[in-house]
């Protein structure tokens, strides 16, 4: 029996792994873990079914090696494949520079990888060329918490203090169907009297928990702040104590909002006035006010100044710092937060340095060992870099650590392309991926169960995932991984094989920084069911609250910023007249390269989800296939026909190949996150295809 915790969303949640003998190996049993706080014993069915990886037949578990000449893939030894590798990296590096190989982490690393990998890519090749996919998670809240703030923590409070707030504002969140285990405290906010709103395109199942729904045109909800918080100032709700003691640029702020009328907000968004004015009167009559924005309202070309907007009303108000208030950001990947903290992100090293900040720089390098001037500057943002690959002054090669690019990027067929083009692409996965499919050389690595490592959660938890059963034979680590190709390249920097050796490493490498981990060991996690940082020395009780007394700025106040709506980098046209948003279903997860090999979840496939008017107007009915098209390509799916969802919108689960071929890759200028949400597209009926004639 281990306790341990679940290998998908940033809830963690805890779950006890009982371990059987099977033909084929051992079996893995979830079992409840009701000790830990953030689910008490709940999962969802991803949860219930996380074992199912286990000893499937499609678990890689040995080295492949394709034959460029007939495009097949061998099975190599691990000696073989690693130093195949470390040959073609030396090639490249030798011809084109040090920026000639890239990196591609994922939000699903523990800590003690990411941390690794950063330090395999500035010190072992020396590369500038670093990002991850956590770049498409929450990098739009992280930019506006950084600006606002002074830092980014995803919740700056425990999850359960939803529970004792009197209204909380859900932006862009499908929580029950993402996140089941966090809807309790949903409902337990509106059984002790607490009131949801919820904002959203869709009527999804957290929408109906809501007390008021708002369903805005997709790339909209920043105008919807701007006009809740006109309305707050012009009703005098606004909190000018707090304002003058705890922020700075309100004025400025106050007047920029001015011009947001509610008609004006009704005219753009779509949102009725009064309904505008119904939830601002119910804004203004509460003493605890919590905002929490997720994807939704994220990813968009402007997707930090919509939260800074957010932030800004929760400002207005009174909220950051106050007991069971505030705002928040619900981190989706299960290591979104940490992976970002400690150096996969092109420009930050450990402990949420910055990179080309000097002092940072210095302190790293001395945990390192290294010429603090040798540490390259910052590189390409994750969609940049991809974008970049085989492209003249462009990586050549590209190796890949739990990351399915090709489901997962934005305008996917192009990045395809690249990746295609590639002189290298190494691909380290526990399945054979639609990306491991690409690869030159893939590496079969050990999955959450077979090893031990740290995550952090979506409240800044360190928690602490303990191994439940060996790996198969032939499988190995990716900080093995990281190791062998280090000690190949002739690097003398130390890569630790052992979790706990590179975590505490990484608590050293982190001391001082935003994101401080100096004081968390393992037993600490294990005795205190998870430590919060920042935890800046063993003595220190871990930070399950911020705020309280300062903001993490140089005057300790916070920073309201002027942000005003240009609307989503695509509009719709005669030719692509509605608009496409994309989203989780249930059943799966990210990619889906896990969930969708695990037969007790169900896999519907992929779907398009239109009103009954839209439906009408093209001619089609529930489960008829349609065709999306979009500026960059189109998709074939069945027809899901709800009354739930604006008729000028439809809506693509992002799980299975396609729905990113659609999707736009505007960046935001300051997270560089792609716009994911919103793009015009057209729907029509699709043509059967005629069938030959039979003579």
């Amino acid at each position: 029996m281990t306790d341990t915790h679940c290998p998908y969303c940033s809830l963690q949640c805890g779950m006890t792994l009982a371990s059987r003998r099977a033909r084929g190996g051992a079996v893995l049993e979830v079992r409840a873990r009701p000790d830990f706080p953030v689910n008490e014993g709940a999962l969802c069915r991803k949860g219930w079914t996380a074992g199912g990886l286990r000893g499937h037949r499609e678990r890689l578990t040995t080295p492949l090696v394709r034959d460029r000449t007939t495009g097949e893939l061998s099975a190599v030894g691990w000696e073989e494949a690693l130093d195949l590798v470390a040959e073609r990296i030396t090639e490249l590096r030798t011809a084109s520079g040090d920026d000639s190989v890239a990196v591609f982490g994922g939000g699903g690393l523990t800590n003690e990888k990411a941390y690794l990998l950063g330090k395999f890519a500035r010190v072992a090749l020396g590369t500038s060329q670093i990002d991850y996919n956590g770049r498409w998670c929450m990098s739009s809240a992280a930019s506006a918490g950084n600006q606002a703030f002074g830092v980014d923590r995803g919740l700056p409070f425990p999850l359960s203090d939803v529970e004792r707030a009197d209204v909380v504002v859900l932006v862009g969140s499908n929580l029950a169907e993402t996140m089941p285990p966090a809807a309790r405290h949903l409902d337990r906010l509106r059984e002790r009297g607490g009131r949801l709103v919820v904002i959203d395109p869709r009527l999804t199942p957290t929408g109906e928990r809501a007390d008021h729904l708002l369903q805005p045109v997709p790339g909209t909800d920043l105008p919807v702040a701007l006009g809740l918080l006109h309305l707050l100032d012009a009703a005098g709700a606004l909190d000018e104590d707090y304002l003058a003691e705890r922020t700075t640029g309100f004025d400025d702020v106050r007047r920029s909002v001015a011009g947001w009328w509610p008609e004006r907000v009704e005219r753009v968004s779509g949102i009725a006035a009064e309904d505008l004015r119904e939830v601002a009167a119910l804004l203004a009559g509460s003493e605890r006010v919590m905002v929490l924005t997720a994807r939704g309202a994220e990813q968009h070309s402007q997707g930090t100044a919509t939260v800074l907007a957010w932030i800004n009303l929760a400002l207005g108000l009174g909220m950051c710092g106050k007991p069971y208030a505030g705002y928040g950001c619900l981190t989706g990947q299960g290591n979104g937060q940490g992976g970002r903290e400690h150096g996969q992100k092109s420009d930050q090293l450990p402990g949420y340095r910055m990179i080309d900040d000097p002092a940072a720089r210095a302190h790293v390098a001395g945990v390192w060992g290294v010429d603090p001037d040798s540490l390259p500057g910052p590189g390409r943002s994750a969609y940049e870099l991809l974008d970049a690959l085989g492209t003249d002054g462009g990586p050549r090669a590209l190796l890949v650590h739990g990351s399915n690019i090709v489901v997962s990027a934005p305008h996917a067929t192009q990045v395809t392309e690249r990746l295609e083009s590639l002189d290298l692409l190494v691909v380290a996965d526990i399945v054979m991926s639609e990306t491991a499919a690409l690869a030159d050389v893939v590496l079969p690595v050990t999955q959450w169960a077979e090893e031990s490592g740290t995550m952090t959660n979506l409240e800044g938890r360190v928690i602490l995932r303990e191994q439940a059963v060996a790996p198969p034979d032939g499988v190995r680590s990716d900080l093995d991984v990281i190791a062998g190709l280090a000690t190949r390249l002739g690097c003398r920097a130390s890569f630790p094989l052992d979790p706990e050796e590179v975590f505490a490493e990484l608590a050293l490498a982190s001391a001082g920084g935003r994101a401080d981990y100096a004081g968390i060991t393992y037993d600490r996690i294990r005795a205190e069911q998870g430590v919060f940082w920042p935890c800046p020395d063993r003595d220190h009780p871990g930070t399950p609250r911020l705020f309280a007394d300062a903001f993490a700025t140089a005057d300790g106040r916070a920073r309201a910023l002027v942000v005003d709506h240009a609307g989503a980098a695509e509009q719709p046209d005669a030719d692509y007249p509605v608009h496409l948003t994309t989203g989780r279903v249930l059943a799966q997860y990210q990619s889906g390269a896990q969930t969708r090999r695990i037969t007790d979840l169900r896999d519907e496939g992929i779907f398009v989800e239109l009103h009954p008017m839209l439906a009408g107007r093209i001619g089609v009915r529930d489960g008829e296939q349609v065709e999306v098209s979009t500026r960059r390509g189109a998709r074939t799916a069945p027809a899901r026909v709800v009354p739930t969802i604006r008729p000028d919108t439809i809506f693509v689960p992002f799980h299975w190949v396609g729905a990113n071929r659609l999707t736009n890759d505007a960046l935001d200028p300051m997270s560089r996150m792609p716009e994911f949400k919103v793009c015009a597209a057209a729907v029509t009926r699709a043509v059967p295809a005629q069938r030959a004639r039979v003579r």
